[in-house]
C-alpha cells in the first residue's frame, strides 16, 4: 500500500514552510515514526515523521518552499521491515575477501587498499578548509578524512560549485584564503529579522539599568546544591531566581506585564514568562506559564525541558506562543552590559549579564562582591519611568534578599511586626 506523507500545519496563520533537509535518502527503507525531514516555518522548526514503515519516495528537493498540506513524500508499506543490503564497491570487495579469496590474494588486496587509503589521505591533505569549518571540526573531534569519507555522493550541484567558483574565491599569490561562503537565510531567521526591525520602528523603546549583588544567591546555591539535586534531579541555577523575582515584581507593577492592542491596554493577572534560548537556527523564546504559582525547582525543570525541545527542534508552536514578559541571559556568552530588544507584542524584557567581582561600598567599607548589571528595555508608550525603574529596583531587592520571595509582595519584617 502507498501512503502519502503530507506537510503538517505548524500553526493557524502559516500557509507554507521550508523543507530544510531530508534525513533519509530517496528509496531508503524507513521505520514507523522515523524522522524523515526537517521542516522550518517562520516560527519554529519541526520534524516530518513516517506514519508507517516502508520504502520512501521523495517528491521535493531539500531547500524547497512547500505549501502546508502538500504531499512531501510517499511510503510503500509493502517494503516495511526490510533492510537494504549495502551495495557499495567497498562492501562487495570486503565480502569477497572474506568468503572467496586465498590468503595470498587477501594480502594483495589489503596492500592495494592501504595504497588507496594513503593516496586518499594525500589528496585530503590538499583540501582547503575555511577557518569556520576548521573550528567546527575541532570542536567535534573531526578531521578532513572524516568529512570526506562522510560525504554520501558528489552530484551536479557540488561539481557546478567548483566550476562556477569565482577567481577571487581562490588563494591569492601569498597563499591566503579568499573564499566566501553563502547560505540561504532560513524562514525563522527572516521572520526574526522582520520582527526586530518592526520593534525599532513601532515602539518607543528605552532601557534602564541597575545592578544586583549576587552574594546571597551564590551562598544559597553553594549551601544547598547537593540536597537540591538529590531531591529534584536538576541543578539549582540562577535563572529560576530571576524568573521568580520577575513574576513577583510584575504583580506590583502590572503595566510592565501589559501590552497595547489597538487603542486598548491589556493587563494580565498572570505571568507567562518567555526565556530566550539560542539555537543553531536562531533565537527562540519558549514560554513558562503561570510562573507566579511555580517554585524554583518547577521553574528549573520546565526551563530545561523547553530548552532541550528548542535545541532538538521538537518544540511546539503552543510552547513558543504568547508570553507577557521575556528574560534574556547574555551573561552566558560573557556579556557585561547590553540593551535587550523587546519581544512584541510584549512591553518589557529583562537582560541578565555575567557576574563579575567588583569593589563596592557596603556600610562605609569597600568590599569585593559578585555583581551583575541588569537591564530593562521597555515600551515607553505604555510604561512610564516610575514603573520601569520601580520594577527593576524590586527585582534587584528580591535577588539580593531571595527569602523575600516566600512572602510574595510583603516585607517579612513588616509581616512579623504586623505592620
Amino acid at each position: 500500500m502507498i501512503i502519502d506523507i503530507k506537510i503538517p500545519s505548524p500553526g493557524e496563520s502559516i500557509s507554507e514552510v521550508e523543507l530544510v533537509s531530508w534525513l533519509v535518502e530517496n528509496g531508503a527503507i524507513v521505520e514507523k515514526d522515523a524522522e524523515l525531514a526537517e521542516i522550518e516555518s517562520d516560527k519554529a522548526s519541526l520534524p516530518l515523521l513516517a506514519q508507517e514503515g516502508g520504502k520512501i519516495e521523495l517528491l521535493f528537493e531539500a531547500g524547497s518552499t512547500v505549501e502546508v498540506g502538500a504531499i512531501a513524500c510517499r511510503i510503500d508499506t509493502s517494503f516495511a521491515g526490510q533492510a537494504l543490503e549495502p551495495k557499495t564497491e567497498a562492501a562487495s570487495v570486503a565480502k569477497k575477501d572474506v568468503e572467496n579469496e586465498k590468503p595470498s590474494e587477501n594480502l594483495t588486496t589489503k596492500t592495494e587498499e592501504i595504497k588507496q587509503n594513503t593516496d586518499s589521505q594525500t589528496l585530503n591533505k590538499k583540501a582547503k578548509v575555511t577557518p569556520l569549518a576548521e573550528t567546527i571540526m575541532n570542536a567535534n573531534g573531526l578531521n578532513i578524512d572524516d568529512i570526506i569519507n562522510g560525504l554520501k555522493r558528489i552530484g551536479k550541484k557540488e561539481v557546478e560549485m567548483v566550476l562556477n567558483r569565482p577567481q577571487s574565491a581562490k588563494n591569492d599569490s601569498q597563499g591566503n584564503s579568499r573564499e566566501e561562503q553563502r547560505e540561504k537565510m532560513s524562514s525563522l531567521r527572516k521572520k526574526l529579522s522582520q520582527r526586530l526591525v518592526a520593534v525599532k520602528n513601532e515602539t518607543a523603546m528605552l532601557t534602564t539599568f541597575n545592578e544586583a549583588d549576587m552574594s546571597e544567591i551564590i551562598r544559597l546555591r553553594q549551601a544547598h546544591q547537593k540536597s537540591f539535586v538529590e531531591k529534584h534531579g536538576i541543578k539549582l541555577g540562577f535563572m529560576s531566581f530571576f524568573t521568580k523575582a520577575v513574576a513577583l515584581a510584575l504583580k506590583e507593577f502590572p503595566l510592565v506585564n501589559a501590552m497595547i492592542d489597538g487603542d486598548e491596554i491589556v493587563k494580565f493577572d498572570y505571568a507567562d514568562i518567555g526565556i530566550a534560548v539560542q539555537t543553531d537556527k536562531g533565537l527562540m523564546v519558549p514560554v513558562l506559564r503561570n510562573v507566579e504559582n511555580m517554585g524554583l525547582a518547577d521553574i528549573e525543570l520546565k526551563i530545561a525541558e523547553l530548552a532541550q525541545k528548542a535545541r532538538s527542534k521538537k518544540i511546539s508552536i503552543e510552547e513558543l506562543s504568547g508570553g507577557t514578559f521575556t528574560i534574556s541571559n547574555g551573561g552566558i556568552f560573557g556579556s557585561m552590559l547590553s540593551t535587550p530588544i523587546i519581544n512584541p507584542p510584549q512591553s518589557g524584557i529583562l537582560g541578565m549579564h555575567n557576574i563579575i567581582e567588583r569593589p563596592v561600598a557596603v556600610k562605609g567599607n569597600v568590599e569585593i562582591r559578585p555583581m551583575m548589571y541588569l537591564a530593562l528595555s521597555y515600551d515607553h508608550r505604555i510604561i512610564d519611568g516610575r514603573d520601569s525603574v520601580g520594577f527593576l529596583v524590586r527585582v534587584k531587592e528580591l535577588l539580593e534578599h531571595p527569602t523575600q520571595m516566600l512572602f510574595q509582595e510583603q516585607d517579612p519584617e513588616k509581616l512579623l511586626l504586623n505592620l
